[in-house]
């Protein structure tokens, strides 16, 4: 069912010629987290689009306002509650403005989710929205992220998120990626075995 409304996204947002990425739970499974999830989340960039337009493409391929005054939700909130009428799957398509959204649009790629592609942000940008977000749920998301992809440049993380928790003046937004790290396991170091002693000389 989930696949149904992912396909008729990628459809829409095709036909509305925005850039676009997939978020939140389903791309974290798209980049190989073991975990469950019901709806969908997406980004559009914020100034490819208004808000009126969107709700027509999307319409044009059975994805609907959730209620009467999604539009002005979403012009006070940024983001559309949708869903995918066949499917009844919930779709939030959200209107991305920082210059970290810009920059993980932009770095997006094209993955599978089962027989459906989407573009779908990087692990190192779902780490920093997990990490912003600080859910217990989000907290073990960017857990799994880190075991899967160790090479993820926390350096830059840490500095994203240091940016966005100023501009939003929430220095609280910080803790989750110290909570994720906290509960990444450690790994295992092999220790050097000891040389053997060679007892093939005779005592003197």
């Amino acid at each position: 069912m989930i696949q149904a409304a992912i396909a008729a996204l990628v459809s829409a947002l095709a036909e509305a010629g925005v850039p676009w990425m997939i978020i939140g739970g389903i791309a974290v499974i798209a980049r190989g987290v073991r975990r469950m999830t019901a709806d969908v989340d997406a980004v559009v960039m914020g100034d490819a689009i208004d808000i009126d337009s969107l709700v027509e493409v999307l319409s044009r391929h059975a994805i609907e306002p959730r209620s009467p005054d999604a539009a002005a939700f979403a012009r006070a909130n940024l983001v559309l509650l949708m869903h995918h009428v066949p499917s009844q799957v919930e779709l939030d398509v959200s209107f991305g403005w920082t210059s970290f959204e810009r920059e993980a649009l932009a770095a997006r790629t094209v993955i599978p989710y089962g027989t459906v592609e989407a573009p779908m942000a990087t692990p190192e940008d779902l780490l920093i929205m997990k990490a912003i977000a600080g859910r217990p749920v989000d907290v073990k998301d960017g857990v799994q992220l880190l075991v899967l992809y160790p090479s993820i440049d926390l350096v830059r993380v840490r500095r994203t998120i240091g940016e966005l928790a100023s501009a939003a003046d929430a220095p609280e937004l910080a803790d989750g990626l110290d909570e994720i790290l906290k509960q990444v396991p450690k790994r295992k170091t092999q220790r050097k075995s000891k040389k053997a002693p060679d007892r093939s000389k005779k005592r003197r």
